[in-house]
């Protein structure tokens, strides 16, 4: 019975932490959304390889804003621990990252990350999972975090590589995009395994 296994993070673990700030590498930070960071979100939309290998949804500003607020939500109710990725000058995100599908009573969570134009190149996402994954390990106590992706996305191949997040196999027909279904690579990292 599930029931006789006591929780990987026990409810309300992630509710009660701050959302933290961490400083990246090459003058980026991750930190919570705020809502003059919408035009990010509207942005998203409007970058072509965004929409392909992400699918976000189209919005107006003002929905963008409410987005950005969902995302603090999000982490209250333990569904989702989403930061902003952006230049250390206080200046609006460039990219989005973090944890989704989280299920703490199992230990485990997927990311989700894009970039906009403004900040590719940077290393910031490869940097940024890294940060994420010790946190999601240290911090919060998950066991097992995922990355899924196209096998036709060969830059979200080399982020979850870097990160270290081996390579466990292809999922056949796995999403749909809008040219078709793709096959996805699964891959992932264990709170046991030898930091990246």
């Amino acid at each position: 019975m599930t029931d006789e296994i006591p929780p990987v993070v026990p409810a309300g673990r992630l509710a009660a932490l701050p959302q933290p700030v961490f400083a990246l590498p090459g003058g980026m930070l991750l930190r919570p959304w705020q809502p003059s960071d919408a035009p990010a979100l509207v942005a998203a939309y409007e970058d072509p390889d965004i929409r392909h290998w992400n699918r976000p949804a189209r919005r107006t500003l003002t929905e963008a804003e409410g987005r950005a607020a969902d995302f603090r939500d999000l982490w209250q109710a333990e569904e989702a621990a989403i930061w902003a990725i952006a230049p250390a000058a206080a200046r609006p995100a460039v990219g989005l990252i973090g944890l989704a599908d989280l299920d703490l009573r199992g230990g485990s969570g997927e990311f989700l990350y894009w970039l906009l134009p403004a900040g590719r190149g940077s290393g910031a996402t490869a940097s940024a999972t890294t940060r994420i994954t010790r946190w999601a390990f240290e911090d919060l106590g998950l066991h097992r975090l995922r990355i899924t992706h196209s096998v036709r996305n060969p830059a979200s191949c080399a982020i979850a590589t870097k990160a270290g997040f081996a390579l466990e196999g292809t999922m056949r027909g796995a999403l749909l995009h809008a040219d078709g279904w793709h096959d996805e690579h699964l891959h992932a990292r264990l709170r046991t395994d030898t930091p990246a």
